[in-house]
């Protein structure tokens, strides 16, 4: 098998990622850079570091060890942690990341993103909300990063999670070849397929990569008679239009299998702290969250093409799904 992908979070009593109560599973690594991203510790394949300024006391402790002189010298903690503030504790450009500094920080200030972590332990970790699974109907979902780039270690991962008795979803964004996606998914009992814009040039802007795999995955996936729930993340300035939405709405009814339902996911900035801690200047952090409200026109076009729709994703919005 191939080398352990690493683990930013094991996330529990999620009800917005499949059926249920569910526990999430995030794997480092995509081959996508979305401009909006909910999780930016995910992209790299490689641990990476946080800085949380609110916990940093400027004791200027992670200074000595660093062999990169890559550590800023402390300033006054008001200084440092005053709305936009430009200081930043780790010069990233000169970090290679070898964490001498987060040994040596006694506030937690600085920490780890991304371990190791076997199947055997993963598992372990899932099993523990067991009784929350059968009582709702969940179990473990999959996601990242994109699992995909992970596909030895994930498919390993899914089949080992069925063995145990564990409904299982799989969270991607398509874009991989055929041949993974189709090995992957073999042991998901639900796909959770990620759908952002129908126009190719759009798509590569603000994701980085073109779509034109990621549609001819969907249109092959559905074709297998797999249940899948596609997951379109509405983004102000670049989905949030009614032409976008009737031209995906017409493309999902038009896929030779059928689409259990479409999720709206309204864009929200609750991860810019995450961008933070990274040192990484988010586009969006000056945008508001969307109303879910806002989304109902919208959704009404995705039923009106026989498509069960939400907003929002929860595992427990069945009447809602389906247009009730």
């Amino acid at each position: 098998m191939e080398n352990q992908p690493l683990i930013t979070e094991i996330q529990r009593f999620s009800v917005n990622d499949g059926p249920g109560i569910r526990t999430l599973v995030f794997l480092k690594g995509c081959p996508m850079r979305c401009s909006w991203c909910h999780n930016p510790e995910t992209q790299k394949t490689y641990p990476e570091v946080y800085w949380k300024k609110r916990l940093c006391v400027q004791c200027g402790a992670c200074l000595e060890p660093c062999p990169r002189d890559a550590i800023n010298p402390p300033i006054p903690i008001k200084l440092a942690q005053e709305e936009g503030s430009s200081y930043q504790k780790i010069i990233r450009d000169r970090c290679d990341r070898c964490m001498k500094c987060v040994n040596a920080c006694r506030y937690d200030a600085l920490a780890v993103v991304g371990k190791r972590m076997s199947i055997d332990e993963i598992l372990t970790e899932v099993e523990k909300d067991r009784p929350f699974y059968d009582n709702s109907g969940g179990g473990l979902t999959l996601s990242g990063g994109e699992p995909t780039m992970h596909a030895e270690f994930s498919t390993a991962l899914l089949a080992a999670a069925k063995e145990r008795g564990l409904h299982t979803c799989l969270d991607t964004n398509g874009f991989c070849s055929w041949e993974t996606l189709e090995k992957v998914v073999k042991h998901a009992d639900i796909v959770l397929f990620d759908l952002k814009h129908m126009d190719s040039a759009a798509h590569e802007q603000e994701t980085g990569v073109k779509n034109d795999r990621i549609l001819k995955n969907l249109w092959r996936l559905s074709k297998t008679g797999a249940e899948i729930w596609v997951r379109i993340p509405v983004v102000p300035g670049f989905n949030d239009t009614l032409e976008f939405h009737e031209a995906a709405a017409r493309f999902l009814a038009g896929l030779p299998g059928k689409i259990s339902r479409v999720d709206l996911l309204p864009f929200h900035n609750w991860c810019q702290d995450k961008y933070g801690w990274l040192g990484i200047d988010w586009k969006f952090k000056e945008t508001e969250a969307l109303e879910p409200a806002l989304l109902e026109i919208p959704a009404e076009v995705y039923r009106k093409e026989g498509l069960p729709t939400t907003i929002g994703g929860s595992g427990f919005e069945a009447a809602e799904a389906m247009g009730a």
